[in-house]
């Protein structure tokens, strides 16, 4: 591991403690040659699968760009880093036993479920995304779903 100050790559590990629940390693090191400590996480990589999209093309699944738009619909919302970790390990493990290819529809659906039962605000952003709400209709119908 290189330390992320000096790019040595001599680095001692302090302490390791398991987290999100057993499913992580979280290790606190310190860089042999500037002493700078930092933390570095360790988890399991789920098997790769690729996602298949609306128009039947294909791409590489990236964790980063699901949380990204999961970020973007919790915006300035009471939820914790520690929540959304546990939401995508959790979907992530679920995917993956889909099989290789895992329909795109499958994780917006996956994910909007989730975010439903976490915060109603952060459920209608990803929605209006996900299913592109295109009037302001179709924007009162899933309202009117949430409400009943």
């Amino acid at each position: 591991m290189h330390c992320p100050k000096c790019s040595n790559k001599d680095t001692s590990v302090l302490d390791s403690r398991v987290t999100h629940e057993g499913k992580s390693i979280r290790r606190r090191r310190e860089c042999d040659a500037c002493h700078a400590r930092f933390t570095t996480f360790e988890r399991v990589e789920m098997s790769a699968f690729i996602v298949v999209k609306r128009d039947n093309s294909r791409e590489s699944y990236s964790r980063e760009k699901v949380e990204r738009g999961i970020w973007r619909a919790c915006e300035k919302r009471a939820i914790g880093k520690d929540q959304i970790d546990r939401m995508m390990n959790e979907l992530e493990e679920e995917w993956s036993r889909l099989g290789k290819e895992v329909p795109s529809q499958a994780i917006g659906e996956a994910i909007m479920e989730r975010l439903r039962k976490i915060d109603d605000v952060a459920y209608i952003r990803f929605a209006s995304v996900y299913r592109q709400f295109r009037d302001i209709e179709t924007f009162k119908k899933e309202l009117q779903k949430l409400l009943d």
